[in-house]
């Protein structure tokens, strides 16, 4: 996932690299008080971009396992995160 963890408190600014096809895509929804993991991008057309996270997970378990501790509710609807892989840019 992103380098933003690497360089936070180093004076660096996160480090911007496009996002993976929403091919790639697990979606976590809560249910029931429990995150509920999807496998693609499963987003209604209702729903909107509230804001985003860039992490520095070493693998899909340990991104769903912070998915599932951001708050998603907004208006008394529940929302889903949407996880996705970010591209290596080659090195100039």
């Amino acid at each position: 996932m992103g380098g933003h963890g690497r360089n936070a408190g180093k004076g660096h600014p996160p480090r911007a690299e496009p996002l993976h096809p929403t091919a790639t895509a697990t979606t976590v929804r809560m249910a029931g008080g429990r995150p509920l993991v999807l496998d693609g991008p499963f987003s209604e057309t209702k729903e909107q971009l509230a804001g985003y996270y860039i992490l520095d997970c070493k693998d899909l378990d340990e991104a769903i396992a912070w998915a599932a501790r951001i708050p998603t509710a907004c208006k008394g609807g529940e929302g889903c995160i949407e996880i996705r892989p970010m591209m290596a840019l080659p090195a100039r």
